[in-house]
């Protein structure tokens, strides 16, 4: 892979079900089981879910005007499959964007379905990631066992 395809973060335990997710560009969050207010990982694949496409539209439809309202929802139902195992089924991502009177928030208005397809089809990688079923890779690091 090149460098400019590659993308990683790095996630540091704190203490037991509770961690820090960091990016490259040295940004960096909470993440935990779900007992504190940290995002756990299913909140984090639903907000790249929704936030992967909301970037994509506001690109877009920004450039005609300047939304009033711009909020996004995600949900789905997280279930235990007939193999026996954890995953996410029925995941929704729901646009509420309104836009100025006028012909700027008409052009807006106009872009927004035709947006938010293309970011479906083509332009969310995190959607699209998901939707293809891409394999994933665990594996335990060299000498990661012992001090």
């Amino acid at each position: 892979m090149s460098e400019d395809t590659f993308r990683s973060v790095e996630i540091e335990r704190t203490s037991v079900g509770k961690y820090v997710v960091r990016n490259v560009r040295g940004g960096s969050m909470s993440m935990g089981a779900g007992e504190d207010g940290s995002f756990t990982p299913v909140e984090l694949l639903l907000a790249a879910i929704g936030g992967c496409t909301a970037i994509d539209v506001d690109h877009i439809t920004s450039r005609r005007a300047e939304p009033t309202r711009f909020s996004v929802e995600v949900t789905g139902d997280k279930i235990r499959d007939e193999a026996g195992g954890n995953r996410m089924q029925n995941l929704r991502v729901e646009f509420t964007v309104t836009f100025p009177v006028g012909a700027e928030g008409d052009r807006a208005r106009e872009a927004l379905p035709r947006s938010l397809q293309q970011s479906h089809d083509r332009l969310c990688t995190v959607s699209r990631t998901v939707e293809l079923g891409t394999p994933v890779s665990i594996i335990e690091a060299a000498g990661s066992t012992g001090d």
